[in-house]
């Protein structure tokens, strides 16, 4: 992928992550721009000068699943280290770069996975104001040994890593390395660790704000669109809206939105993005009825991946037959953002692990007939509804729970059928109006009904039921790569789980789901 030249970066404090292939590496990206400096993920065999021609205000070298000595790990290019700039390494980062500088990285006696408590011994620069003892998240089975001829010195420490933190002695070179996951919430100072190397070390001032991202992204759809037309899949949700938004900024009446009802819509979905989209931004939208199609599609189909494959490959036929009837479209656009780029191991390393296929990013056909545009690709969700406010969209849009593109499809498990929709469907509108009333709505991140493949005994009246159960899922997360599932009172739990066997034929029992993600992801599918 290559780097955005320095006229199109949104800000003049720039800081890089060569990114190779850690599943937090985004997070990381997260906490340097809410430091207030423009972040961007980038390929870790980008030469150093290529970085320099991006006048970066420092460097960090992310984790990765890989060890240094395994055959293909991903490596950078070692004249970063002659560019005089900064740089922090994290996890597998530190262990790299100590190994180019010359120390050892060998299999630890003692594996760290989880918290670890931190002694701190050098309090100033990268751990400048840390307490001497805090709480860590390691997780690594290599560490690194022999200092001495990297020149390099210990500036913290765990029980079993005696290197838990090291920093350059030697003249020309800023380097900071931590084998911790500083960008985790499980580090509770991590925050505080990079915003030291934000201001402390790399001496930015943080004054990047997502006006900036805004203007410079509504410049790259001009410049990547020209004067061609634009098709964008609608689904009424908030990443979809603001790539919308944003696009309809940059580009005018260029711009025509298609809403495809596939069968697997929430209720009422349909008229309200009509209602919404028609009125809000009097732009071009076009309603296509495919529902029959893709229920077709997913006849028979019980495996979460083949659904998501088969639902993309039917959306690129929709919108190409869709584009037949709009004169000169050339780009299609999709509301991509971060947390799906990642989950679906497109990182730049290669080495990131996919745990899931999305319709937007994973399955297309070679020959799209379109050029794919992804204007919200670099951002998490929290960022995507700041943008949104920028771009001014009502807050009913803004705030709306995320939706999955593959729908209710992914919230049926099993075989879909409409009998199977029709259900998860009510419960899923019992369920939200309860968290409405309930004042719970903004303070949660993500709540749906899930229609479980098993059935289970009950008793109604006077009789035996053989009936399907509902599983409840309610999350709360800022950045949608980890989350924890929500606190919901148990009266309203109870009032739910009453609703829904009492309204929603074929419902006999209601369980709520408590895992956290990881280990479980927030969709069940």
């Amino acid at each position: 992928m290559p780097l955005p030249t320095l006229s199109n970066l949104p800000h003049h404090e720039v800081v890089p992550i060569l990114d190779f292939g850690g599943q937090t590496a985004q997070l990381i990206a997260r906490r340097v721009r809410e430091a207030g400096a423009f972040s961007m993920l980038v390929d870790p065999m980008t030469p150093a000068a290529d970085l320099r021609a991006l006048h970066p205000k420092g460097l960090i070298l992310s984790g990765g699943p890989a060890s240094v000595y395994d055959t293909g790990a991903p490596r950078c290019d070692p004249a970063i280290f002659d560019l005089g700039l900064p740089i922090l390494g994290i996890c597998y980062g530190m262990q790299l770069a100590c190994q180019v500088l010359g120390a050892k990285v060998e299999r630890a006696a003692h594996r760290e996975f989880g918290r670890a408590t931190l002694t701190v011994t050098d309090r100033t620069g990268l751990l400048g104001a840390i307490p001497e003892r805090t709480t860590v998240w390691m997780s690594h089975g290599d560490q690194v040994t022999g200092l001495d001829r990297a020149q390099l010195q210990a500036v913290a420490t765990t029980p079993t890593c005696p290197y838990a933190a090291v920093r350059s002695t030697g003249p020309g070179l800023r380097f900071y390395g931590v084998q911790f996951h500083p960008e985790v919430t499980h580090t509770p100072h991590g925050v505080d660790i990079l915003q030291n190397f934000v201001y402390e070390v790399c001496g930015c001032e943080g004054t990047w704000r997502m006006s900036d991202f805004a203007e410079t992204a509504t410049h790259r759809i001009r410049e990547t669109v020209g004067q061609g037309r634009v098709i964008c899949g609608l689904s009424g949700g908030v990443d979809s809206s603001v790539a919308a938004a944003l696009i309809h900024r940059a580009i005018g009446q260029r711009l025509t939105c298609v809403f495809v009802d596939t069968g697997l819509l929430r209720k009422s979905e349909r008229d309200l993005v009509e209602t919404t989209f028609r009125d809000h931004f009097s732009i071009d939208l076009r309603v296509i009825d495919a529902s029959k199609e893709f229920l077709s599609d997913l006849k028979g189909v019980t495996d979460p991946q083949e659904k998501r494959r088969r639902i993309g490959h039917r959306f690129i036929d929709v919108f190409k037959q869709a584009a037949r009837d709009i004169k000169g479209a050339e780009f299609l656009a999709q509301g991509t953002l971060y947390p799906d780029v990642i989950e679906s191991g497109h990182g730049h390393s290669g080495q990131a692990a996919g745990i899931k296929l999305h319709h937007n990013v994973g399955g297309l056909p070679e020959q799209l007939g379109f050029t794919l545009v992804e204007p919200l690709r670099d951002l998490f969700k929290d960022e995507v509804r700041t943008l949104g406010q920028v771009l001014g969209l009502p807050d009913q849009i803004i705030w709306r729970h995320p939706f999955p593109g593959p729908g209710l499809a992914v919230r049926v498990l099993g075989e879909v059928t409409k009998e199977r929709l029709d259900i998860v469907r009510e419960a899923d509108e019992i369920l939200l109006e309860e968290i409405v009333a309930a004042n719970l709505y903004r303070s949660t991140s993500q709540v749906f009904a899930v229609l479980l493949p098993v059935r289970s005994v009950g008793v109604m009246g006077d009789g035996r039921t053989y009936d399907n159960p509902i599983a409840i899922r309610a999350v709360e997360t800022q950045d949608f790569m980890t989350a924890d599932w929500a606190r919901i009172p148990y009266a309203v739990l109870s009032t739910i789980s009453s609703r829904i066997i009492n309204e929603v034929r074929g419902v006999n029992r209601v369980v709520y789901d408590i895992s956290s993600k990881p280990p479980a992801t927030i969709e069940w599918e």
